[in-house]
């Protein structure tokens, strides 16, 4: 017998894991790799880390709440982390930045959109998150210097849509 939700869940999964793909294979300067990528997708992982961000929420704000639902609601989490690495490029004196800090978060911000890009186009709802990504550090799940996560559902209508800020009372 098919079980459709069951179906669904594994479809999540699938695209979860080409995600973690298009994650690794993005663009990166000058070639060297700084992306790490984890899938949380048990009922297990997904309460840990929305408990965690229950917690921060006390310290860093509702907000933390709003999204840690979300984050229980999901099949799936896709954590995806950069270390901030030297690669070895002189700093423009006028710049007044690290050219090396800059280049290591645009990997990883081509890493997430190159991830999202391919959640969209298996009709994968999805939502960066920077809440579930300071969860995941917290609770050393990913080592990197910065993580977002990408929570994903397939459900009628998208449940990270309407989410509302500051909640409705």
């Amino acid at each position: 017998m098919f079980e459709f939700e069951e179906s669904l869940r594994e479809g999540v999964l699938e695209v979860a894991k080409m995600m973690a793909l298009s994650a690794r294979t993005a663009p990166k300067a000058r070639g060297i790799d700084n992306i790490e990528v984890k899938i949380l997708n048990t009922k297990e992982e997904l309460e840990l880390l929305a408990s965690k961000m229950e917690e921060l929420s006390k310290e860093f704000g509702d907000f933390f709440l709003r999204d840690a639902q979300n984050v229980r609601n999901s099949v799936a989490v896709v954590l995806i982390g950069g270390k901030i690495i030297d690669l070895g490029l002189k700093n423009p004196r006028s710049w007044g930045l690290d050219v090396s800090v800059v280049c290591s978060l645009v990997n990883l911000g081509i890493a997430v959109g190159s991830a999202v890009k391919t959640a969209s186009l298996h009709n994968v709802d999805n939502r960066v998150m920077f809440t579930a990504g300071v969860a995941a550090q917290e609770l050393g799940l990913i080592k990197a210097d910065y993580v977002f996560g990408i929570p994903l559902s397939a459900t009628p209508k998208n449940i990270y849509f309407d989410r509302r800020w500051p909640p409705a009372k």
